[in-house]
């Protein structure tokens, strides 16, 4: 992605991008929750990246896509991690590839 020459880093801008897609929060809620981090990014600028990189990560994303195959293997366990308990769930394509996972503390 070329965000060179903007004020912000890439993470920050990637991270208001996906909350707008992905929780359909508007431009004034992404500014809020960026401040209550101690990030002051105006409304507007949020709405620029939108327009700006969207459709760019939308592509980027469309090409690296790949079909996913009609059977799935699905394992649910309990790991120890450092001493403590998680659960841990994977799904996997027929071929062995990770189509989904999930990961939480029990």
């Amino acid at each position: 992605m070329p965000f060179t020459g903007y004020h912000f880093p890439s993470d920050i801008i990637l991270q208001a991008i996906r909350h707008y897609v992905s929780y359909k929060l508007s431009f004034r809620d992404i500014e809020e929750i960026f401040a209550e981090r101690g990030i002051q990014v105006d409304h507007a600028t949020i709405n620029r990246w939108v327009i700006r990189f969207a459709p760019l990560i939308e592509q980027n994303a469309r090409a690296r896509k790949h079909p996913v195959s009609s059977s799935w293997r699905i394992d649910e366990t309990y790991i120890k991690i450092k001493g403590k308990w998680w659960y841990y769930y994977r799904a996997v394509d027929k071929y062995g590839d990770i189509v989904d996972f999930y990961l939480s503390q029990t």
